[in-house]
């Protein structure tokens, strides 16, 4: 059993001893504590929380639980039910909330949940928010309210407001998509995004959708992160159906993966870098990504005239930088589209919308488009190390021997060459470096991977 407690929430598998895993009594635990960082950002006021959930099998034990627990501690909450992250995330600006949770563990497996918890802007907490947090919550630093100041509970459902928000933006063309008569595939992985994905694609104008793993039943088809590797059947399904562009989002309906008419991946980077390309074409502007995603966003943010900038990895540190330097459109290039027109936050509708309207207006297949991007690949890998190994010497050292290219060291450390890029950052759970390289082929992106292995355990005495 694992329990993971962390700045952006806290994550583990459902089951075990308290503090093992993610039990009741943790859940109720750090729900209190969270209910009481929230009170105290807002003294003098009631305080209201949104929550919602994705389709897991534990959502509505832990929705239970995160309910009573805010009644209990005198807020007031508002009851999504079933609802998408960033559906959450728009219905606490939409409240004038104090704060919300989301449970749901995202890409992980059916075993794990999670509190992800908002601010009242409905945005992650920073790394001083959630510090208190936990902090609050390890000294127990909170106190139930007495019988006349329960919270009370109100049920409401925020999917049609999202999905006419996404209509109403700006540059969603829902008579492009429309007269363009696209025939779209979803494979929501028999989570939340079932519910949600073929009703906006309806209000889109697609005339007709193949729904794969749309039933909300939380028992995952496949493994629930959207990775070529995972979605072979779904490919093959929709190659064989004759779709002109298939769509998958992961549980929490926030990461969005792309794979053309033809069963190739558009690749998860690129879901980004596309949409990108199309908002940049009508509003000229500045660009965000993490430190470990695709340059090619860079690339296109200079043919249009914008500024790209890297952030930190991790939505947070994402969404600062954005509002920074006033990004038009930002994200992460495991599909995580942020798009302040909309709200500051990953979401796949606002995605899935802005794409189709970019596919209409092109006149090109999806193959086709994706052709139009400059191609880079990325190589994954990770050395492991033995605990007593000074990291972050190494990482030093590593920063050294390449000062003279182009070298970051906000999130561990990052070495830009003229064509492609590596990245070394150290896991804060496990004594390993993750070493992500990015080149103009897999082959060249394997070679710089396995070179700066190299240089690493030279290091290692």
């Amino acid at each position: 059993m694992t329990l993971i407690k962390s700045i952006s929430g806290i994550r583990g598998t459902i089951g075990g001893r308290p503090g093992e895993g993610l039990s009741p009594l943790d859940v109720v635990k750090y729900t209190a504590a969270y209910a009481e960082w929230a009170k105290q950002q807002h003294v003098g006021q009631s305080t209201t929380i949104v929550v919602g959930r994705d389709a897991r099998i534990s959502g509505p034990m832990v929705q239970s639980l995160v309910v009573a627990t805010l009644s209990g501690m005198g807020c007031m909450v508002v009851d999504l039910g079933m609802a998408t992250t960033p559906t959450t995330e728009i219905a606490v600006k939409e409240e004038n909330a104090q704060g919300g949770i989301i449970l749901t563990a995202s890409h992980n497996p059916k075993q794990w949940n999670a509190l992800k918890l908002l601010n009242q802007d409905g945005e992650f907490l920073n790394a001083a928010e959630g510090a208190l947090v936990l902090e609050i919550a390890e000294n127990e630093s909170y106190s139930f309210a007495g019988v006349d100041d329960l919270g009370e509970v109100f049920a409401k459902d925020y999917t049609d407001i999202h999905i006419q928000q996404v209509l109403d933006l700006e540059l969603v063309d829902v008579d492009a998509i429309r007269n363009a008569d696209f025939k779209v595939a979803i494979d929501a992985v028999n989570s939340v995004g079932g519910i949600v994905i073929p009703e906006l694609l309806r209000a889109l104008g697609v005339s007709e959708i193949v729904e794969i793993n749309c039933d909300a039943t939380g028992h995952f088809a496949h493994t629930p992160e959207p990775l070529p590797e995972n979605l072979v059947e779904t490919a093959e399904i929709i190659r064989e159906n004759s779709v002109d562009v298939g769509f998958v989002v992961d549980p929490d309906v926030d990461r969005l993966a792309i794979i053309s008419e033809d069963g190739s991946m558009f690749n998860e980077e690129y879901s980004l870098v596309s949409i990108a390309d199309y908002v940049l074409s009508q509003s000229p502007g500045n660009t965000v990504s993490n430190l470990s995603s695709s340059r090619a966003l860079r690339d296109i943010t200079e043919r249009h005239g914008g500024t790209y900038s890297a952030a930190a990895v991790g939505e947070v540190n994402v969404v600062a930088k954005m509002k920074a330097t006033n990004a038009v459109i930002g994200g992460e290039g495991n599909g995580g589209i942020i798009y302040p027109a909309s709200h500051y936050g990953r979401d796949s509708l606002v995605g899935i919308a802005l794409f189709l309207t970019l596919l209409a207006k092109s006149g090109l297949k999806c193959s086709e488009l994706r052709k139009t991007y400059p191609d880079y690949f990325i190589s994954k890998n990770k050395i492991e190390l033995t605990p007593e190994i000074d990291v972050d010497g190494i990482l030093v050292q590593m920063k050294e021997k390449y000062r003279q290219e182009q070298v970051t060291d906000i999130d561990g450390v990052k070495i830009d060459f003229a064509d492609r890029w590596v990245h070394l950052r150290k896991s804060n759970t496990e004594a390993i470096i993750r070493i992500y390289a990015e080149a103009p082929s897999m082959v060249e992106a394997e070679q710089l991977a396995q070179s700066i292995i190299q240089d690493i355990k030279s290091l290692i005495v």
